[in-house]
């Protein structure tokens, strides 16, 4: 497959920061995803580069915009970029929603929010030695910026403690009736509330914490294969596929830095 962009990706709790290098090699289109959607909170910034975001309904070109969670959306871009990705279940993520995007799907974000984190991004991402945790805390930075001075009121008690519970059993089979016991609620009961309050089924959730954990696997240096079977996937081809349908891109079409 084509090798589309270059990439840098970090990970820690609850978010993720991508920089990505969509720079052409000649004089080709800007690149472009297939529709998709994901269950997190997307920021997009330009670092030089220019970008379009568009949903079914709108278009918007600018140096920033958010994404709610789960909404489909097409990206083109060309040159450097970063996505930032919020869990939208966390304090954060409930507080980058409210403030960035209230009841909106796209929404274009002040560049003055960002201060001079786009200039320390870029110097991080060119630096000759590698420096992810210098990454992880900008990215942070980046996060709290987008959270800050928001309230938003945290996920039903339940909730929380089945997806703190799922985060950690993604190396073994998980059932509804499973994660029910440890929110102490019937497997109904738990549907109904999970779907309520995250937007997603708990089945379809504990596939996207799957896909964070390859995906954090992979930008290590793992296979795609070996990041398939250290997060649950049955094999690379299903890694593959569940990645181009909720980012739009093949992993293969990006080359790790």
């Amino acid at each position: 497959m084509e090798v589309l962009a270059q990439a840098r990706i970090v990970m820690w709790e609850g978010a993720g920061l991508w920089v990505v290098d969509a720079t052409p090699a000649d004089d080709r289109d800007m690149k472009r995803t297939d529709a998709h959607a994901h269950h997190a909170i997307q920021v997009t910034i330009s670092l030089g580069g220019h970008f379009t975001l568009g949903t079914s309904d709108e278009s918007v070109r600018a140096d920033a915009v958010a994404v709610a969670a789960d909404a489909q959306h097409v990206f083109e871009a060309e040159g450097l970029v970063a996505f930032v990705f919020i869990e939208p279940e966390s304090r954060l993520g409930r507080a980058a929603a409210r403030k960035l995007l209230g009841d909106k799907k796209l929404a274009a974000i002040p560049i003055e929010l960002l201060g001079d984190l786009r200039a320390r991004i870029v110097a991080n991402f060119r630096a000759t030695k590698r420096d992810d945790a210098m990454l992880v805390a900008l990215g942070r930075d980046l996060v709290a910026a987008f959270a800050s001075d928001a309230k938003a009121d945290a996920p039903d008690l339940r909730v929380r403690k089945v997806i703190a519970w799922a985060g950690q059993q993604l190396d073994r089979p998980v059932s509804l009736a499973d994660a029910a016991s440890v929110g102490d609620l019937s497997a109904s009961r738990l549907r109904h509330l999970f779907v309520e309050q995250t937007g997603l089924p708990f089945k379809t959730y504990l596939l996207w914490l799957r896909l964070t954990r390859a995906l954090e696997a992979f930008a290590s240096g793992a296979s795609l294969t070996e990041a398939a079977h250290g997060s649950g996937f049955a094999d690379s081809a299903h890694l593959s596929r569940t990645f181009r349908r909720m980012f739009g891109v093949a992993p293969s079409a990006l080359r790790m830095s």
